[in-house]
């Protein structure tokens, strides 16, 4: 932790430094473990929320796009009327908010009723990530800012790798609800840890909300939020529908599923470390990168998904997409100026229109009657939308450096 953060996040005990800010860091992961884990346990309950809803599947897919729905409508605007609270008070309400979200989720009588609790659920998770992200980065060195974002977005890799799976087997063990019981106790166990070791800042400087708008006057927020939004549709347009992947292309067990699920977690933690330290070394580049190799990858799923040993190896690759995040995470801290909070925030909302473009796209691609595996082709085809937004981005900014942007 260095000096300058000390005085902006001082412990309220005798902690070392670096103990201090690996208690927060850890507090903060465990709020990404609770929202990754509800976030994504619907894809590997999706058979069996189908059957006891009486829909389908590509409906059930509406349910996903739904909370995605919520982040996008609760991150810019929950970033706004919380830009004056301090950032530990702000952080405890938004996980409070999440909770019961997800507690209405496991009593929802019906699937509209559901709908509508995914959507409450969605609300607070753009605005959580974007006031951890921009507390994580407060406490290093300003060369290692996508570092420390990638270890508070490691509690949501994590949550993919081990309660996505976990919750896939309660849920299909007992009921989809007790998945989301399960969300709700952890957001509640963040609610303490935060409690406990994000001290408030010792000097808390209140954002002016129209201040914070002044963000979206900046050509290179929109570019970096397109992206988000477009190239990485193709990795929710794949996950979304892995489940029905594997029973009816694959033909493995239903015991499997939690297996591929697992493996897509694996290849989001090495995909969301190996994000920062791209960013480190490649700034802007490592985004273009990045998006290259999800084309690559979402091309060769539908081929991969033929066999059980291969489609794991491709739910690895799939799940490293998410070495997207960090890079544009960190891209929008440096674009947004004085508008930290609302564009750290918005980085979220792009993903989460991504969350719903891609099984909206993909569902779509299904009921036409080109397959389950099609998602691999339509999510191609959004990378390399994203990486046309990257070409643009980097062609404006050649024209006008960021210090001579409006």
């Amino acid at each position: 932790m260095s000096d300058s953060s000390l005085e902006t996040y001082a412990p309220t005990t005798e902690v070392p430094a670096k103990v201090a800010s690996w208690l927060i860091l850890l507090a903060l992961a465990i709020g990404g473990f609770a929202i990754g884990t509800g976030e994504f346990v619907i894809m590997g309950l999706m058979p069996d929320m189908a059957a006891d809803l009486q829909v389908s599947e590509p409906q059930v897919g509406h349910v996903i796009s739904t909370y995605a729905i919520g982040v996008m409508v609760g991150a810019p605007v929950l970033a706004i009327f919380g830009a004056r609270l301090r950032r530990r008070n702000l952080l405890l309400l938004l996980m409070a908010f999440f909770a019961v979200g997800n507690v209405g989720s496991a009593l929802a009588p019906g699937y509209h009723s559901l709908m509508v609790a995914r959507f409450i659920a969605g609300l607070p998770h753009g605005a959580y990530f974007g006031v951890a992200a921009l507390v994580a980065a407060s406490l290093v060195a300003p060369n290692k800012r996508a570092a420390a974002v990638s270890q508070v977005m490691l509690g949501l890799t994590v949550a993919i790798l081990i309660g996505n799976p976990l919750a896939t087997m309660l849920g299909q063990s007992i009921s989809w609800r007790y998945a989301f019981v399960a969300v709700a106790v952890i957001a509640l166990l963040t609610i303490v840890m935060v409690a406990i070791f994000v001290p408030l800042e010792a000097q808390h400087k209140p954002s002016n909300p129209l201040t914070e708008l002044q963000a979206f006057r900046r050509p290179q927020v929109w570019f970096a939020l397109g992206i988000g939004a477009i190239g990485f549709a193709g990795m929710f347009c794949v996950f979304s529908y892995l489940a029905m992947t594997l029973l009816d292309v694959t033909k493995v067990p239903r015991a499997m599923v939690p297996l591929a699920m697992a493996a897509f977690g694996v290849g989001a933690i090495l995909g969301n470390l190996v994000g920062g330290w791209l960013f480190e070394r490649l700034q802007f580049r490592a985004v273009g990168v990045v998006l290259v190799w999800s084309t690559v990858v979402l091309l060769l799923f539908p081929l991969a998904a033929q066999a059980m040993w291969s489609i794991l190896l491709a739910s690895v690759a799939v799940g490293s997409m998410v070495a997207l995040s960090p890079p544009l995470q960190t891209r929008l801290m440096d674009v947004a100026a004085d508008a930290q909070t609302l564009a750290a925030s918005a980085h979220h909302a792009a993903f989460n229109i991504a969350n719903a473009l891609g099984p909206w796209l993909g569902g779509m691609a299904i009921v036409a009657g080109f397959g389950w595996t099609s998602t691999g082709y339509v999510g191609a085809a959004t990378a390399l939308g994203g990486l046309l937004l990257y070409w643009l981005a980097r062609r404006h900014e050649s024209r006008h450096p960021l210090h001579g942007e409006a």
